[in-house]
Formats: C-alpha cells, structure tokens, sequence
C-alpha cells in the first residue's frame, strides 16, 4: 500500500518577483540534503525516485513542484522521518543553518565532464543570460497586471458592506472552532496553492483536499474580502494552537488563497478563476461573497469599467506566461548542454548514498 503523496509550490513566480517559502516547510527537519548542480543534471528525477521509494514503503510524502516546470520537482519530503531533499540552486538558493548536523551539501557537479563544460562557456553563458532576462520579464509584466487587479479590486472595495463581512468572518470562525483550544502551540506552513508556469495557472487543490471533511469554496470578486478572511481564520487557528497550512496566492504572495485546518478536518479556499471549482461533494459548501457583502447591482453599474480592467488584466497574465515559456524553452537548450556532459552513475551512486543514510534513519525510528 503506497502512503499519502500531497503536492504543491513552495516557490512562486509572482507579481513580486520570485518568492521562497521553503523555509517554513523545511523547518523542523532532522536531515536536509541540498542538492546543488546545474540544469539537466538530474536532480528532479533523483528526488522523485527518493519520493516513489518511501511512498511504495507506505510513508507518506510531500512533494515540492517546480512553478517554472510543474512536471518537475524542487523537493521532496519525509515527514514522518523528518526528511528533505531540496534542490538549493537558484532562484531557490537555501544555505545552511547547521551545516552536517542537519544540512548535507550533495554536489552532483561531481557528475559532469567540465572540461566539455568549458568548451561551451560562451554558449552557457548567453543562455543563461536570456533565461534571466526572460524571468524579469515575466515578473514586470505580473508587477503591471497586480496595478492593474488594483484598480478592478477597488471597484468592489467601495461596494463592500464591512460590518457584514466581519458578520460572516465570526461567524465562520464560531463554526470552525467553537469553544475549541489545544494545549499546545500551533504548527503553521506557508505555501502556495498554485503557481504561474510555462503552461498557465496550475494548482493542486483536489490533491491537497482530498481527505478533507468539509470544504468551503469561497465564490466573490477581486476585492470581495476572501484574503483577508482567510488571513482572520487562520490567526483565529493560530491562537487558539491548530496546525495550519496556509496557501498564499501564486500571483500576489501577500494575499491568502486557502486555509487547511487538518486537525479539524477544514479546508477554506478561493474558489475563482484561476482556480475554480464547485462542490462535488455532500459535504461541500459555498461562501457566496458577492451575493452578502457587496452591493447589489455592482457588476452592473460598473460593467464597461469592469470589463476594460478584466480585459488589461488578462492580455498582462497572458504575455506574462509568455515569458515563462520563452524562458522554459530556453533552459531546456541549456538542460541538454548539460546532460550531453554528465555520467549518470555518479548520480544514481550519489541517490544511493542518499537512500542508505534515510534507510539508517527510518531503523532507527523503529528502534
């Protein structure tokens, strides 16, 4: 029987810049290996099959995918064994707080030929170059359709009922945990519920709320108060000592898109575009924010306006995604470079390394 397997992006290309939340989901780790090497020299795959091995082995796994190739990953952890193997090349460099005693640099740089590196220096270099200049494309182009989501959040700011927004916040936050407070403090991490990648918007909400009892799909505009709600929730949660996964937006990392409260068997998110969904369950239910705090007739009033602002707004995210796909195509170029020069033994001796020590490990659980 394979153990549970839940994904999602713990680095993001947003609106500012890149964003890291790797820290939070390493934190606590007993063992981290970082694995360092250029593009094309295996590191997605070794993590993957270090992943596959521990969940056939019924321990379940959290994998880390990439926002600017979700088919590849940028981590895999172990729980359970308190467990990571991260990839810590950039933009997602990560330095060690306790180097050897818990973080372990692998270096699969050992694995390639550098002298048939050194021959294509030129080329490597200039790839390199138009990867770099397509992401800062990419990232001033979401900074520019964020101004834009600006302007079309304010049109139902000013529609917005705040005492029956706040109304609706308590009134969740009485449904969700009741008198209910654990002794304990609170285990809070901060992901991303989707990502903008080379192929568009990608999420994994159905895998991440896949056991969850009870779901709440928050239907409402730009604007409608579903971040801040959430952002009350789970400090509501936080406070009182429950486990949090909080999912910042892939877009705007400082709004919140979905809460998960585990213990309580509670998942809260925005369900709009680009990550719309619709009850499939008995259990499901809807928060209808347009329909209670704003105004009626406020898509109507301001329907030309809304309309110019969606319009900008969607032509912004469609060259955005753009240059994330010129940049993909671009590091593929670089990624075969790579591979052409390297021995892949030396990798799958490194993985092996790897395995044994998180063999000794998982025994020593046991023990």
């Amino acid at each position: 029987m394979a153990g549970k397997i839940i994904r999602y992006f713990a680095g993001g290309n947003t609106a500012r810049g890149f964003y890291s939340l790797f820290d939070s989901n390493l934190e606590g780790l007993e063992k981290v290996y970082i694995l360092k090497g250029g593009p094309g020299t295996g590191k997605s795959t070794l993590m993957k099959e270090i992943g596959a091995y521990w969940s056939e082995k019924d321990y379940s796994v959290e994998y880390l995918h990439c926002s600017s190739d979700p088919d590849s990953i940028d981590g895999v952890i172990i729980p359970s064994l308190k467990v990571g193997v991260v990839d810590g090349t950039a933009p997602h460099v990560l330095e060690p707080n306790l180097p050897g005693a818990v973080e372990e640099y692998v270096n699969l740089g050992e694995a390639w030929d550098s002298q048939a590196l050194a021959k294509e220096k030129q080329n490597i270099q200039d790839l390199s170059n138009q990867v770099s200049q397509a992401f800062q494309d990419a990232y001033q182009t979401f900074a520019q359709a964020l101004r834009v989501h600006d302007d079309w959040e304010k049109i139902y700011i000013q529609s917005m009922d705040f005492d029956k927004a706040n109304e609706l916040t308590n009134r969740l936050i009485e449904t969700f945990y009741g008198n209910m407070s654990l002794n304990k403090k609170s285990e809070v991490r901060h992901r991303f519920l989707g990502a903008a990648t080379p192929k568009g918007a990608v999420d994994f909400v159905p895998n991440l709320t896949a056991d969850i009892n009870k779901r709440y799909f928050i239907k409402g505009r730009p604007g409608s108060g579903k971040s801040t709600m959430l952002k009350k929730l789970a400090s509501e949660g936080e406070a009182r000592g429950f486990d949090l996964e909080i999912y910042h937006c892939g877009f705007d990392p400082n709004s919140l898109d979905m809460v998960i409260i585990r213990e309580l068997g509670i998942a809260i998110f925005d369900s709009t575009a680009p990550h719309e969904y619709f009850p499939s369950r008995e259990s499901d239910e809807i928060i209808d924010m347009y329909g209670t705090i704003i105004a009626p007739g406020t898509d109507e009033i301001f329907a030309d306006q809304i309309k110019e602002v969606q319009s900008k707004y969607k032509a912004n995210m469609k060259k955005a995604i753009g240059f994330l796909a010129d940049a993909k195509e671009i590091r593929n170029q670089l990624e075969a470079i790579y591979i052409s020069t390297m021995d892949f033994d030396v990798v799958s001796k490194q993985k092996e390394k790897i395995q044994s020590e998180i063999e000794e490990i998982a025994q020593s659980n046991e023990a």
